[in-house]
């Protein structure tokens, strides 16, 4: 590897890794968002000239920050920012729950402060999600659009409001006060699930899973549930995250392919992450009405706790489903529940629950009906129709590992559709 592709690697890495912790830190200095946005971003390309000559760092994160917070000092001192921008973000440290002794890490709450900006009352909640992975997590705009399915325009205009929205309410950059917590929790939980379920099945790229959107995830779940031990949407959620992560390794194959759950190897399964998702969501369910955190937990620990993929519980997974539908009324899980039910009474009983969401507006560019509808003609040996429903998910996949497997299904439809 070349110095200049090592470089172009470590600073894509360090975007990865840290782009939302050093963005954090940089709104502590100009208390807005656009110009710390444009300081961090200057702080990522002077890295890209900077290292090739005097090596990469140590430290990245700390490197990037010091960088980003000189840039921004500079701003405000040429600009006279300063006093324009400080009524904007206001800074203002709570107080943890006091079985939280040790609190979190100054870095998840220095997240959480961002976060909980992002996610305030004042903005809509698409538009608190929105922002959230685009300033917390550093997604790009269209990785965003994929998360939400709708089009690049549509998405970069609804966070430029959002941006705008929390400059002109001035809205503060803190943790809310406690008595304030709980009811604004929902959109902090609907957030931190998207980042998981964004890294766990990442839109685009060379990976299946972005192991740093997953890591961030469940580090803020951590500490959702620390800062209120007992409330239950946060247990749930954290439960939700771990029993699905607890996968991870077994789901990509040596050769960097999607392994599908049937053909997994459990061996691989983290169990004692599976062990404290269980315990978790035992929590969750004892602590009051279930949220949807905790019915997706209990959906994930059904096929962690089979032994085999032919011994799921397929009768419980569709009761659990249909207990989301009506907490979570969604395409998507309805989407989920058309497959549950293919597994439990057949292929041909899968497709006709599938039906009824070819005409779902929200579903037109989500890969995973065609790959779903791909499979279900498979398992029918309806081979042609197999090929089309294949060629449209790869049309729709942008991720190199879920291309190379669809490429394989499509290049067996073929086969058998040519034989006959």
């Amino acid at each position: 590897m070349t110095a200049e592709a090592a470089v172009a690697e470590a600073v894509a890495r360090a975007h990865r890794g840290h782009w939302g912790a050093v963005l954090a830190a940089t709104v502590r200095l100009t208390r807005d968002l656009d110009t710390a946005e444009e300081c961090v971003q200057d702080a990522y390309a002077q890295a890209l000239r900077s290292w090739p000559d005097h090596g990469i760092p140590d430290r990245p994160e700390a490197w990037l920050k010091t960088v980003a917070g000189n840039r921004a000092r500079d701003l405000l001192r040429r600009e006279s920012v300063w006093r324009r921008a400080l009524p904007l973000l206001v800074e203002d440290e709570v107080a943890l729950d006091p079985q939280d002794a040790a609190g979190p890490s100054a870095l998840a709450h220095d997240m959480l402060r961002l976060v909980f900006t992002c996610c305030h009352p004042a903005l809509s909640r698409d538009a608190r999600v929105a922002l959230t992975l685009r300033l917390v997590c550093g997604l790009s705009t269209t990785e965003v659009a994929r998360a939400f399915l709708v089009s690049e325009s549509t998405m970069a205009a609804r966070i430029t409001r959002a941006k705008k929205k929390i400059a002109a309410a001035r809205i503060p950059y803190r943790v809310p006060d406690a008595a304030d917590l709980p009811e604004r929790l929902s959109a902090v939980c609907e957030v931190v699930h998207l980042v998981f379920t964004t890294g766990e099945n990442a839109p685009v790229g060379t990976a299946l899973i972005r192991d740093d959107l997953v890591a961030c995830a469940v580090d803020l779940a951590r500490t959702l549930h620390r800062l209120l031990p007992r409330a239950v949407e946060p247990a749930g959620l954290l439960a939700l995250s771990l029993l699905v992560d607890a996968r991870r390794a077994a789901r990509v194959g040596d050769d960097g392919r999607l392994v599908l759950l049937a053909d997994q190897d459990r061996s691989r399964w983290d169990q004692r992450i599976i062990a404290e998702g269980i315990e978790l969501l035992t929590m969750a369910l004892r602590g009051g009405p279930p949220t949807r955190y905790a019915v997706q937990a209990a959906i994930a620990a059904v096929h962690a706790e089979a032994p085999a993929f032919e011994a799921t519980d397929w009768m419980e997974i569709v009761s659990l489903y249909d207990v989301l539908l009506r907490l979570w009324p969604s395409p998507v899980v309805e989407l989920n529940r058309a497959v549950a039910v293919g597994m439990r009474d057949g292929a041909q009983a899968g497709l006709d629950a599938l039906a009824p969401l070819a005409a779902e507006p929200a579903l037109a560019t989500y890969r995973y009906l065609a790959a779903t509808r791909a499979d279900f003609l498979r398992r029918l040996r309806r081979w042609p129709e197999a090929v089309t429903a294949y060629e449209e998910a790869l049309l729709l996949s942008d991720n190199h590992a879920e291309r190379g497997f669809l490429e394989a299904r499509l290049a067996e439809a073929r086969v058998h559709a040519s034989a006959r």
